[in-house]
Parts: C-alpha cells; sequence; structure tokens
C-alpha cells in the first residue's frame, strides 16, 4: 500500500445518493464497504464529512440568517452525518469512533489528537465531525487541519468527478483531465480544488491531496494502493 494513514474528506451531498436532500442509506453502506476494504488492508482512515446535504451556514447567510448562526447549524449537520457513517461502518463491522470539534459527549467524544492518533494505531476509523469548531471555516479547512493533525500522508477528497479539469466537465466537454498538477499551478490557473484557506494550509504542510471519483466501487481501494486515479496535487 502506497500510504498508511489517510484522511478521506467527503461532502455532504455526497451522501443524498440520487435524493434531493437528506442521507441516501444506501450511498451510506456502499462508502462503508468501500473504507471496509482499506481498513482490512491496514490503512488507517480517518474521515471529515461536510453538511451540504442537510444545511449551509452560507446559505443561511445570504437568506438573512446571522452567519454565525448559520454556520453552526452546519457544522451540527456535519454531526449528524458522522453518526450516519460511523452507524454504516458499525453494521458493516468496522470499528469507529466519533469526536467533535463542538462537544456533545452525549454522542461523541471530544476532539483530542492524542486519542485520536491512539485509535487510527488500533485499527478504528476516526471521523471528526463539527467542522473546526469555529464559524467561516469550511469543512474542507478542517479536513485539512485534521489532517496535519493526526500526520496523515495524504488527503483524498472524494467527489462525484474523477479528478481536476481546466473547466467543469459536467457543463464543458472539452475540458482536460490534470493527472497531476502543482499547488502552484492550481493557483495559478484559478482551479477549484478547495476553498483557498484550506489549499493554502495543505500547500505550506507539504500535505499531497487526491481528487478522485468515490462514487466507483473500488477507487478508494485503487487510490491507497498508489494507481494512478484522479488528480493528484502535491509540490
Amino acid at each position: 500500500m502506497k500510504y498508511k494513514r489517510i484522511l478521506l474528506k467527503l461532502s455532504g451531498e455526497a451522501l443524498m445518493g440520487s435524493r434531493q436532500y437528506g442521507i441516501d442509506p444506501v450511498r451510506l453502506a456502499e462508502y462503508a464497504s468501500e473504507i471496509k476494504e482499506i481498513t482490512e488492508k491496514g490503512i488507517e482512515v480517518a474521515v471529515v464529512i461536510g453538511g451540504g446535504n442537510i444545511f449551509r451556514g452560507v446559505a443561511g447567510a445570504s437568506n438573512g440568517m446571522d452567519r454565525v448562526q448559520g454556520d453552526n447549524m452546519g457544522m451540527l449537520a456535519t454531526v449528524i452525518n458522522g453518526l450516519a457513517l460511523q452507524s454504516a461502518l458499525e453494521n458493516a463491522g468496522v470499528q469507529t469512533r466519533l469526536q467533535t470539534a463542538i462537544h456533545i459527549e452525549e454522542v461523541a467524544e471530544p476532539f483530542i489528537r492524542r486519542k485520536a492518533m491512539r485509535h487510527l494505531e488500533k485499527g478504528r476509523v476516526v471521523i471528526f465531525g463539527g467542522g473546526t469548531g469555529n464559524p467561516y471555516f469550511t469543512t474542507d479547512s478542517a479536513a485539512v487541519l485534521r489532517a496535519i493533525e493526526i500526520e496523515a500522508d495524504v488527503i483524498l477528497k472524494g467527489t462525484r468527478v474523477d479528478g481536476i479539469y481546466t473547466a467543469d466537465p459536467e457543463k464543458d466537454a472539452t475540458a482536460i483531465k490534470f493527472d497531476h498538477i502543482s499547488f502552484d499551478d492550481v493557483l495559478r490557473k484559478g482551479l477549484k480544488v478547495m476553498d483557498t484557506t484550506a489549499f493554502t494550509l495543505s500547500q505550506e504542510n507539504e500535505l499531497p491531496i487526491i481528487v478522485f471519483d468515490m462514487n466507483k466501487k473500488g477507487n478508494l481501494l485503487k487510490v491507497v494502493s498508489g494507481e494512478n486515479i484522479g488528480t493528484k496535487v502535491n509540490l
């Protein structure tokens, strides 16, 4: 295996499957199966999920809601998604721990770096909920921050697109895919990989990002095995 410890970033929208909102149990079970497959290969896995399938703080703010309140609601949405993934993983026979940046001790552990790393060493999948615990920061930023803290080898950003393109491939048929691209080139070309705060944090800490299609069965295992799947961003 190319990577020993990974952080998998999933969008909240990914959990919707074919639904318009909420959580699709079929898609959830598929993700749990993919994650189980790589844990059985000895890969240590941490996961950060967005909350866009339930609530987006930015969208709330655009409709007149206080931004801080909206972001707090969004962070709680990521905890709901984390609980759903935890349930799906444990149904598949995978040991997990859910840690949150905001304290909800009745349903999850508070985020403690050393405990998280110990769980990973014991083969448990650690799900990080609650974003960074602060408003104005996205779950992309939370993913990069946690990946750095737990000393992950790579961030795997699972999307519905099979990598980074010169333009949106769902809108532009002439868009060309990059197999590999540097952090500097992403910034120079104005490509959208993560929000700027998250991307800069990843660049400064020399933490590679791989963007790949999480919805294609077997892709997660291929990525951690070192196969040329998706687009790799590094120095």
